[in-house]
């Protein structure tokens, strides 16, 4: 309804607007001021349509349009707002025709029940078909205004390969990172349980007593078995084996059960995504848990990991794609830094897949990472 009432007031703007310019086309300083004055009105117009757009149709527009795109979004919206006025008086008497056997059964005497259901049946159908229309108003709407009040191809081009550059830097930053972490984990401690391991052998070795020879060897056995398990955390962290042989799904059951605070969790994945999607989301739970862990003082984790609709429009045919939502919340103190060192990371692996990271963390808690990571 208020897409019909600006459509009246843009049609008669367009008009009086082309009137005038014809009216002082000989004239050329007139005609610039006069263009001034048509393309500033058009803007104002424009940006109620956009407010229009957002709040009703769900549509945000980019706002990257000159003064000619503007004026040309008006003159082609205005069918569309003439069209939905007609498409809406078709809902209206579809649903009064539609129901006419409620109130005429009962308020007058019908003598041919046959005609009025008939007629009901007609009206219903009209209500459907009015009902269909509005919806292909809608797109209609949505999609002139991506082309035309959206940005053009040169500047997406343009944003893209910004993307691209960030997202490269972003991920050799990543990888430089994830090789310093295994680097620390490595040298913090496989190196020094096998330091230890190497130095109870040798003093077993120098033992002369075989009660006390034995006694090392036990602790060497032990030791050996504790860098066995420290082996494999760290291989764990470097690419879980679970990814390859049993999914998404086994491998964040395995995060779950390793972690030392309570973790439920929830996914509702249709098939498995790829191999490079499953480990940006394996990677975001199992990054978002440790922390958690280690510094939320948090008594339960929660993680869910969804299938929805992407939120980033990737073409102009109003293909939004699919991703997958990942959602990690624990109820600890809050106040994490979305711009630590291990957040940062998560974030530049997830902009790798053109997806996005974001960390609610107020004091108090709770903390909650949701990352979108696009599937298609």
């Amino acid at each position: 309804m208020l897409g019909s009432f600006t459509a009246v007031i843009e049609l008669t703007f367009v008009v009086l607007s082309a009137c005038a310019v014809l009216a002082v086309q000989t004239w050329p300083s007139g005609r610039q001021a006069l263009l001034a004055r048509v393309f500033s009105g058009a803007r104002r117009l424009v940006e109620v349509e956009r407010v229009r757009l957002s709040l009703y149709m769900r549509a945000p527009s980019a706002g990257m349009y000159g003064d000619g795109r503007a004026f040309a979004y008006l003159a082609a919206r205005w069918p569309l707002g003439i069209l939905g006025a007609l498409v809406l008086v078709g809902v209206f008497a579809g649903l009064v025709v539609g129901t006419l056997f409620l109130y005429i059964w009962f308020l007058a005497d019908v003598r041919y029940p046959g005609d009025v259901i008939r007629t009901s049946l007609l009206g219903l159908l009209l209500l459907f078909m009015a009902l269909q229309g509005l919806i292909g108003v809608k797109t209609l709407e949505q999609r002139l205004a991506r082309r035309l009040l959206g940005p053009g191809e040169q500047e997406q081009l343009k944003r893209r390969i910004d993307q691209l550059f960030s997202s490269r830097a972003g991920v050799v930053e990543a990888v430089h990172e994830e090789r310093r972490r295994i680097e620390r984990d490595v040298h913090d401690g496989v190196q020094q349980r096998l330091v230890a391991l190497g130095v109870l052998i040798g003093r077993a070795l120098r033992s002369e007593e075989p009660e006390r020879m034995r006694e090392l060897l036990t602790q060497a056995h032990a030791e050996s078995r504790e860098t066995l398990v420290d082996l494999r955390e760290v291989a764990w962290r470097v690419y879980p084996r679970a990814l390859d042989e049993s999914g998404l799904r086994a491998a964040l059951e395995t995060v779950a059960e390793r972690s030392a605070i309570p973790v439920s969790l929830e996914c509702r994945v249709r098939g498995e995504p790829s191999r490079a999607v499953a480990t940006a989301v394996y990677f975001v739970v199992s990054e978002a848990v440790t922390n958690a862990v280690k510094y939320s003082a948090a008594h339960r984790i929660r993680v869910r990991v969804d299938e929805h609709p992407s939120r980033v429009i990737r073409s102009d045919a109003d293909d939004r794609g699919m991703a997958l939502l990942v959602t990690v919340e624990d109820n600890g103190k809050g106040g994490a830094n979305p711009h630590g060192g291990g957040l940062i990371g998560l974030a530049q692996r997830v902009a790798a897949l053109d997806g996005s990271l974001d960390v609610c963390s107020p004091a108090g808690g709770p903390t909650i990472i949701t990352a979108e990571v696009p599937c298609d």
